[in-house]
């Protein structure tokens, strides 16, 4: 799409934030209203509008297309969509383990356990670990604790939260980033622990870093997505 505007603002609502375009309101695809819950994230999202060239490149504007998932998406069920990503903490990544070799299992145990002993004092669950990819069931307790903190997100914690999940294939490693429990780095090398180790032993395959790079970036925009959400 041809840039057909010449400057993206915000305008203070009650309770929200709308983004404009030559003073006229954004849409979603859904036709909504673009407006946020925080001036920081809507001026976020204008700052991605005035970046634009003379085309508009979605992929380039990470926070304008999450905000459009919270309204058009998330906002209209958001217990259906809370309940949909706790089916992650059914079968964390952080639950199934490899059996050998044993330094990628010294580095699953380095980089998950914590991870997992700050949800058992978090959540006061405790969870089943695997050795392998066959399926276990968690325990029906853990699986309800974890739905609840999903469950008490809004629609736009909730739109973050996705990526945060489904690329890293942790419930755990989500709700911790999210609470402050560890950095988004720290995150990262948990998540893609199975990648970088494959890239230590066979070496880096152009295409898979290429893959890899672009859910790394996709990370960062969620969790950037999610801080700028709470600044109220």
């Amino acid at each position: 799409m041809k840039r057909f505007y010449k400057e993206a603002q915000v305008r203070s609502m009650e309770g929200a934030t709308e983004v404009l375009l030559d003073g006229r309101s954004v849409k979603t695809p859904a036709r909504n209203v673009l407006a946020v819950p925080s001036e920081a994230l809507g001026s976020a999202i204008a700052d991605e509008w005035n970046g634009q060239g003379e085309t508009i490149e979605p992929r380039s504007m990470p926070l304008t297309g999450l905000a459009n998932a919270a309204i058009d998406r998330v906002a209209p069920d958001s217990a259906a969509f809370a309940q949909g990503l706790s089916a992650y903490g059914e079968a964390d990544l952080l639950c199934y383990r490899a059996d050998g070799p044993s330094g990628l299992i010294a580095r699953q145990r380095e980089l998950w356990d914590p991870l997992l002993a700050w949800a058992r004092r978090r959540f006061d669950v405790d969870f089943e670990l695997v050795s392998g990819i066959i399926h276990r069931p968690q325990p029906e307790w853990t699986v309800q604790q974890l739905g609840k903190a999903l469950a008490a997100r809004d629609a736009f914690e909730l739109a973050a939260f996705s990526p945060l999940v489904t690329i890293s294939g942790s419930l755990i490693i989500a709700l911790a980033l999210a609470e402050g429990a560890i950095d988004l780095d720290t995150a990262w090398a948990a998540a893609s622990l199975d990648e970088a180790w494959q890239a230590e032993q066979w070496g880096v395959d152009a295409e898979a870093a290429r893959v890899l790079e672009s859910r790394r970036l996709d990370v960062a925009s969620a969790y950037r997505f999610l801080e700028l959400v709470r600044i109220r």
